[in-house]
């Protein structure tokens, strides 16, 4: 880990408070924090670290802001780069509009939407519960009532609301309310979050239309829900695809796979539809 003692005693002291740590992780931070202060060979402390955190860092089990600090003492400084939330923050120019799109984990969410002309910003969060400043733990438990999400800004000169919820559907399975594809619980469910009577009215003309268009057997159950706080997610969660690429890879080759599927399934029926 190529940073001074100072620094990691920080991150150390700032995990250990962080709410989102668990128990079993805090204790081994609280742990090696303690031997660095009592003078223990600083290498040889964080070397246990990484050797007990190992384990469950190899099965993608940490915590989200543990999973990034053992990424930076393992120094794979391109999984642990840090989100500037600030800059997705920045007050709103007339011409630019925010949306918010849930569709199951939104690893999958971010890339097909920053990758558009005319997005400004995405970022993963979480929406739509009751509890304030949120952590993955908690939301995947399904204690709070949100879902994973991602927060659009998009430029209104060069690309319209209509076209980003019509994205939305491509990337989503609308029959199911109870995720999406492997993502199961009501922390996966589909909405689509509004900010305004506008962007309700795009939302639900172009939600009748897809069901109208015989694409798909059973009702469509996305649902149109008004925009309430959105939480940033962790670090360890924004801009997915470009910290874990050949992850985020295979999760997007499954879901497109499913959806090629369904899709295929909605143009038979509709062929055997006209023939009969």
């Amino acid at each position: 880990m190529k940073t001074n003692q100072t620094e990691i005693l920080n991150q150390l002291y700032n995990l250990i408070l962080n709410p989102g740590t668990r128990d079993w992780e805090r204790s081994l931070l609280m742990k090696a924090k303690s031997g660095i202060e009592s003078g223990a060979s600083f290498d040889a402390q964080l070397a246990k670290l990484e050797a007990d955190l190992r384990p469950l860092a190899l099965r993608n089990n940490l915590t989200p802001d543990v999973t990034d600090f053992y990424l930076k003492m393992t120094d794979d400084s391109a999984a642990s780069e840090s989100f500037d939330v600030t800059k997705h923050n920045q007050g709103t120019l007339p011409y630019q509009e925010r949306a918010i799109f849930a569709g199951g984990c939104f690893w999958c969410m971010v890339e097909p939407f920053e990758t558009k002309e005319g997005i400004l910003s995405v970022l993963s969060g979480y929406t739509g519960g009751h509890v304030e400043n949120p952590t993955y733990e908690q939301v995947s438990g399904g204690y709070t009532g949100h879902v994973e999400a991602v927060e659009v800004i998009f430029d209104t000169r060069v690309l319209s609301y209509q076209e980003l919820v019509e994205l939305y559907w491509l990337l989503t399975d609308p029959t199911d309310s109870m995720g999406q594809m492997a993502d199961r619980g009501s922390n996966y469910r589909p909405v689509i979050f509004v900010e305004n009577e506008v962007q309700r009215q795009i939302a639900e003309d172009s939600k009748q239309a897809l069901a109208a268009s015989g694409k798909y057997k059973r009702p469509i159950v996305t649902a149109i829900e008004p925009a309430s706080t959105f939480w940033p997610a962790e670090n360890f969660h924004q801009e997915f695809y470009k910290k874990n690429p050949k992850r985020y890879k295979k999760i997007k080759r499954a879901r497109q796979q499913f959806l090629a599927f369904q899709r295929l399934q909605g143009r038979v029926r509709k062929w055997r539809g006209k023939t009969q």
